[in-house]
């Protein structure tokens, strides 16, 4: 895809960090952006710096009533960018039921809960576009990361399911697979963070493989390629590897 002018496209987490970045690079290319996030306070900023169209709807993805009265509200859209994440990393000995139910809840779920409203129009026109964003630690379990790498694990193979069934249509299905991104998910993270990325440079990733035919893609590369890699290594050596965090 590479004519955005006059598409409609509902962002899920745009208030902050790799969402907001995307809006702005979406609206710079044409599109009319759909914003949301729970709270309306910081989209209302946003949307004021934007040079195209946009609107705001809040929107909990916690909250099925919430998802649906927001579906209902935007009506008819071109595609759905899936951005809503909560990320608190404590290790199995430090289990925290609450934050661990809230991470598989958005993370997953919430995304879930967000298609479940946009994928039966799209289907029946066989026309949209859904792109779901995972994270490196998606693609094997990490010591330190109960709730959010399981979280995106199941994000993962939610994406790839919906691509295998819906190849051959015109309802494209699409994931990203970022690193580490300079946002306040990064403040409670001890570990190291190789290869930080803004959420400028991010954004500008995720809409580069927005504008391809491709279902996947993982950054920054050579990063990517320690994770993506990891599917394929023995245990032992998987874990030499990943879990001297």
């Amino acid at each position: 895809m590479t004519d955005w002018l006059g598409k409609r496209y509902w962002l899920v987490g745009a208030s902050e960090g790799l969402g907001r970045s995307l809006a702005q690079i979406m609206s710079r290319a044409g599109a009319e952006v759909i914003l949301s996030a729970r709270t309306a306070d910081r989209l209302t900023d946003l949307a004021a710096d934007l040079p195209g169209p946009s609107r705001i709807v809040p929107v909990d993805v916690a909250d099925r009533a919430s998802v649906e009265a927001a579906a209902a509200e935007i009506g008819e859209i071109d595609g759905v960018v899936f951005l809503a994440g909560l990320a608190t990393l404590f290790k199995t000995q430090d289990w925290d039921a609450d934050k661990t139910e809230q991470m598989l809840d958005v993370n997953l779920t919430g995304a879930a809960r967000v298609i479940g409203q946009v994928i039966r129009p799209m289907v029946e026109r066989n026309d949209g576009h859904i792109i779901l964003t995972g994270s490196l630690s998606g693609f094997r379990g990490l010591p330190g990361s109960i709730g959010y790498s399981a979280s995106k694990a199941g994000l993962m193979a939610l994406a790839e399911s919906m691509h295998g069934d819906l190849r051959g249509t015109n309802v494209r299905v699409q994931l990203v697979n970022p690193g580490y991104i300079e946002t306040r998910m990064q403040d409670d993270n001890p570990y190291p963070k190789p290869f930080m990325m803004t959420p400028d440079k991010a954004a500008q990733e995720v809409f580069d493989h927005m504008c391809t035919d491709h279902f996947h893609k993982a950054f920054p590369f050579a990063f990517s390629l320690l994770f993506r890699l990891s599917r394929f290594l023995p245990t032992p050596v998987y874990e030499a590897i990943f879990f001297r965090r």
